[in-house]
């Protein structure tokens, strides 16, 4: 695990159902739920990023994506639009007198 996590404590089941037993129990995997959810830090040494999109859109911020050649971070007030780009034509035209 890349994070720095303290382990909650399950405790070891009586013999009997007890009241305060169960709740130690439903304690400690709540703690454990809240821990999974958290992004936490992260450390490392080699990361490899495959078919990463080629536009923020869709991303959360904070996504990663990639345009030319270089790994992005999705910002929430700088989009990178799919197509932003456009063509254009001048028909012909006929003049007659």
């Amino acid at each position: 695990m890349s994070r720095r996590l303290t382990r909650p404590f399950f405790p070891v089941p009586p013999q009997q159902y007890m009241q305060n037993y169960f709740a130690e129990l439903v304690r400690s995997f709540s703690v454990y739920l809240e821990q999974m959810q958290n992004p936490g830090d992260m450390r490392g040494t080699d990361l490899t990023l495959t078919d990463l999109q080629t536009d923020n859109v869709g991303l959360e911020t904070g996504a990663l994506f990639q345009s030319g050649g270089f790994v992005m971070i999705t910002l929430g007030n700088s989009p990178s639009l799919r197509g932003s780009f456009g063509t254009g034509q001048v028909g012909q035209v006929s003049v007659v007198v």
